[in-house]
């Protein structure tokens, strides 16, 4: 027997111990698990769609300083997550860490755990997609004049994300290549731009403007707190890196791929990302830049006064290629978390979400609801100048809300917490008490107003978003959900999963 048999043979194995049957393909490396939680990282994607929004809420210190200082405590996070993956390498992930890690009322934490992963993917997909639509947007403006009116770039926006539905139901084989391809162009990407940007304008910013001067067009007064509003290009840029454990029921050694790729795609990230946005905020002609927030891609501004209009149109071709292999990644980890999730019974029409593909072996239609689920969040641009800055802050509460939940729960049970083969050992507690207080600290900030005067056309509507969630999950959870969902369902005995996975290869 070879040692890739021998691993799958274990990997079906665990996945059977934990309830499931073997229904996706496991075809994913451990590489190119790490591969889709880096590409869904995106630094050329997060870093670059909201640099406009760091100028202008704390400047170039915020956004030089603010990457270390989050992406050390994201990476507190993600050893905690990592921690708890190894133990339970599902594609449910973070929702049904929660149900066995609860002493108590189990299904109520993998519920609201589950709606808030759920609400956090859709969001972050939305901003994904939303910045390339962005990104795309200034392409053409600068390219053949197209306009940058709100209403083209959510065309745009839809387009998008028609493709990635369309590349993800050609099945796993497909989306795991481009993913490998994508780390490359991320690390090559960051290169070139950063390159180019160092070597060929003439002039660059000094020292002193790029690690100490700031900027706040914000309304606000508070020169600390428009700072801390800033720490979002970096926060929003770190999220999605729990696709590696959505994914694990398509990777090999699931139980240590899985967290490893949690892990290395922040460090690599945290690493890769600081040099891009110190290299472009070292190339800023401070005579022609402009903080105004209503500017659609600053980053194509500095680019063509440093290097001119055709060597901006490549750098952003070079960028707006990293953000279609994010987008692309993320719409595939958010199916894998709907399908999980309707698989367990806690979606309304599950019985039509968790349905998989024979031919393909992917949720289809897991996939199409979360492209629409995207689209619905993004059209508020249409009418809210801030909507971008909205949907990131969603994506980022969302998710970190069900990130920590798990953690949390796994303090609370002590030495009782069953560790899998990756583990922080007595690291533990400090790594994921420090994690716990970094999120509840963050959902606050996130939630607060970015703008001042406060009125409908800047109004920081994530509060909304997650309440409107909060609210549905909250009295679907009364009403119905608390009489028959318990957390994630055993799909039968070994003997029934097996017949499952049969009927599926056959």
């Amino acid at each position: 027997m070879s040692v890739d048999e021998t691993a799958l043979t274990s990997d079906e194995e665990t996945l059977h111990r934990l309830g499931y049957a073997q229904e996706l393909r496991r075809r994913m490396s451990g590489f190119s698990n790490f591969a889709v939680s880096f590409t869904i990282i995106s630094i050329l994607s997060g870093c670059l769609t909201l640099y406009g929004y760091g100028m202008g809420t704390g400047g170039p210190a915020i956004i030089v300083w603010g990457w270390p200082i989050v992406g050390i405590f994201t990476l507190l996070v993600g050893l905690s997550m990592a921690e708890v993956c190894s133990s339970f390498p599902t594609a449910g992930g973070l929702y049904y860490w929660s149900a066995k890690l609860a002493r108590k009322n189990g299904g109520a934490w993998s519920w609201f755990t589950g709606w808030f992963n759920f609400l956090g993917q859709v969001a972050v997909t939305a901003g994904i997609d939303f910045g390339a639509a962005f990104f795309i947007n200034a392409f053409l403006n600068l390219a053949w004049g197209v306009s940058t009116a709100h209403w083209v770039t959510i065309l745009i926006f839809a387009i998008v994300l028609l493709v990635h539905g369309m590349l993800n139901q050609f099945g796993i084989r497909l989306v795991a290549l481009l993913n490998d391809v994508s780390v490359w162009w991320h690390i090559l990407g960051v290169l070139i731009i950063v390159g180019v940007l160092a070597f060929v304008p003439s002039h660059h910013a000094s020292a002193k403007y790029v690690f100490t001067s700031t900027f706040n067009d914000t309304g606000w007064h508070s020169i600390f707190y428009v700072l801390l509003l800033g720490l979002l290009l970096a926060q929003y840029t770190f999220t999605g890196y729990d696709a590696s454990a959505h994914m694990t029921e398509e990777t090999h050694n699931a139980s240590r791929s899985g967290p490893r790729g949690i892990v290395m795609s922040i460090l690599v990230s945290l690493f890769a990302g600081w040099v891009l946005l110190i290299g472009i905020t070292f190339a800023i002609n401070k005579a022609h830049y402009s903080t105004d927030l209503g500017a659609l891609v600053p980053p194509a501004q500095i680019f063509t006064d440093a290097i001119g209009a055709t060597g901006a149109k490549l750098l952003l071709l070079v960028a707006i290629g990293a953000q279609l292999f994010c987008g692309m990644s993320s719409v595939t980890a958010n199916s894998r978390m709907i399908y999980a999730f309707s698989r367990d019974g806690a979606l309304p029409g599950s019985n039509v979400w968790h349905k998989v593909n024979k031919r393909t072996r992917t949720p289809t239609n897991a996939i199409w609801l979360a492209a629409a689920g995207a689209l619905i969040l993004g059209l508020p641009y249409l009418w809210n100048s801030t909507a971008y800055a909205a949907v990131t802050s969603i994506a980022v509460i969302g998710l970190y809300i069900a990130y920590v939940s798990p953690t949390f729960l796994r303090l609370r049970q002590g030495v009782s917490f069953q560790r899998g083969p990756w583990h922080l050992g007595r690291w533990s507690y400090l790594v994921g008490w420090i994690a716990v207080i970094w999120v509840v600290f963050i959902t606050i900030l996130f939630m607060l107003p970015t703008a001042s005067p406060i009125h409908w056309s800047n109004f920081n509507y994530t509060v909304v978003a997650v309440l409107v969630v909060i609210g549905f999950a909250g009295i679907y959870w009364l009403v119905s959900a608390r009489k028959w969902f318990t957390g994630p369902k055993v799909q039968g005995t070994p003997e029934e999963l097996a017949a499952i996975e049969r009927e599926l290869s056959a």
